[in-house]
């Protein structure tokens, strides 16, 4: 016998889930949603059901918990999965708070039976089934006859021609659910940890039998549309490593945007690489990202710009502002101060795969440092090789801008070392020259290419960045102690 069974998978609606189950969710599977109060179970259950639920596909949903289920019905309205227009046709509710008060869990289980028989559905949902193993603590029969209970619903469930969940308030998947985890299909655990001021939300998937889920925690975000899941995921490995695959030996270059940086640059910036644009506050690099942007619109090519602290309206920034409101460039900013890179990542890779962008300026890392949750600041190093990596897999060329204290003894161009991820190094410094504060721009690094190793001065006018087109006339001005050059110039 060769040929093999094979699953059904169904779409759960929940963006980012079907991706870390392996591709969906296995159709006549009996699942468990575990987390403690408030993680979101009862919420990623019912948008799993109005995605699911149809007059062909009927959805049974079972409510143990104390409040009626008109109360639960009354909050989960408010989200935008919810279609009212289901609710009695595609959609039943049953409360067992009665029977379940009853004390008999062999009564429970009965009416449950008889609601599945009459309904027939294709989902079946209980919830909290938490509330079952409080009741059976307090009641005369005891914890085997839960356990007993457990293994029976559990083994019927999984009889069903129905995909089932039960929804339990678990702050671990802990040796109290082992009844449930022994016949469970699958296993979801939702939790919720708090640092400091900030709330970061997670789901694992324990468990997914016949499926090649993805392991680890991943972080989501609940709004008005739900639960929103952000996979951590790496761009997979180039193809160029095969023998054979074409190799880009002379890469195409691109404007920056200022005509007289791009005569540093031996032409501009090398197609699909990553730019580090390093200086303190005012030497003009967000004005540089700016014409960057413009330079590529001039082209046709469309812009994906984030920004965080800094709005286009309190960049005073005219330029960009048209261009946003063009629709040339799109923006991702974000107003959360619990920010986890891979929802930073998912919004950059949205827009660029909404629009084709073509180049991304980031604006700044110093500034999404401050809008990251504590425990993704620790690993800011990796945060940032995790965007540019996958920034690189689709080809865009990005602008990353990094303010930094300028020490006129100190010859620095990143905090916590990430100046390595990136393919070029543009650095602007202030010096004192003649008794004026000047600015001064080099080209340190690009990968791959020649550039110009020369020192310029430059000027921020009413058009931009104007590079100077001679070499300065002093040594050691990065050293702070600057010397006049002798000879000619």
């Amino acid at each position: 016998m060769t040929d093999k069974v094979s699953l059904g998978m169904l779409a759960t609606g929940v963006p980012g889930l079907d991706t870390l189950l392996g591709g969906g969710l296995g159709e006549y599977s009996f699942n468990l949603i575990a987390g403690a109060p408030g993680s979101g179970k009862t919420t990623m259950a019912h948008q799993i059901m109005f995605t699911l639920a149809s007059p062909e596909r009927r959805a049974l949903f079972f409510t143990v918990l104390g409040e009626p289920p008109l109360k639960m019905l009354r909050y989960q309205q408010q989200y935008d999965f919810f279609d009212l227009d289901k609710v009695g046709s595609a959609i039943r509710y049953v409360n067992l708070a009665e029977d379940l008060r009853a004390g008999d869990f062999s009564g429970v289980l009965e009416r449950i039976m008889r609601e599945v028989e009459d309904f027939s559905p294709s989902l079946v949902f209980v919830d909290s089934f938490r509330s079952v193993a409080q009741t059976a603590r307090a009641g005369s029969e005891g914890v085997a006859d839960l356990q007993h209970f457990i293994q029976e619903l559990g083994t019927r469930m999984t009889s069903w021609q129905a995909t089932s969940f039960l929804i339990g308030e678990y702050a671990h998947v802990d040796a109290e659910a082992n009844p449930i985890m022994t016949v469970a299909d699958g296993v979801f655990s939702l939790s919720q940890s708090q640092q400091d001021n900030s709330i970061v939300r997670k789901i694992r998937i324990v468990k997914m039998r016949g499926q090649a889920h993805m392991a680890g925690t991943h972080t989501f975000r609940m709004g008005n549309d739900g639960l929103r899941i952000f996979p951590r995921l790496l761009p997979p490995l180039a193809e160029d490593r095969h023998e054979g695959a074409p190799v880009d030996r002379d890469k195409r270059r691109i404007s920056s945007g200022v005509p007289s940086l791009d005569i540093l640059l031996h032409g501009g910036i090398p197609e699909g690489h990553s730019v580090l644009v390093a200086g303190p506050s005012g030497s003009g690099k967000t004005i540089l990202g700016t014409q960057f942007l413009a330079e590529g619109v001039r082209q046709g090519e469309k812009g994906v710009a984030a920004y965080f602290e800094k709005g286009t309206s309190r960049l005073r920034n005219a330029a960009l502002a048209d261009m946003v409101q063009a629709g040339h460039v799109t923006v991702v900013e974000s107003r959360s101060l619990d920010l986890s890179v891979d929802e930073l990542l998912h919004e950059l890779m949205d827009a660029i795969a909404r629009t084709g962008a073509k180049r991304v300026v980031l604006d700044s890392l110093s500034e999404v440092l401050l809008y990251l949750a504590p425990e993704f600041r620790r690993e800011f190093r990796l945060s940032v090789f995790r965007i540019l990596s996958s920034l690189a897999k689709v080809g865009v060329t990005v602008l990353v801008t990094l303010g930094m204290e300028d020490r006129f003894t100190e010859l620095r161009f990143s905090e916590a070392e990430v100046s390595f991820l990136t393919d070029g190094i543009i650095a602007m410094r202030y010096v004192e020259m003649e008794g004026e504060l000047r600015k001064v721009i080099a080209v340190v690094k690009m990968r791959g290419v020649s550039h110009s190793h020369a020192l310029r001065t430059f000027r921020i006018t009413d058009d931009g960045i104007e590079v100077d087109a001679t070499r300065v006339h002093f040594d050691g001005l990065l050293s702070g102690r600057p010397s006049a050059q002798q000879g000619d110039f």
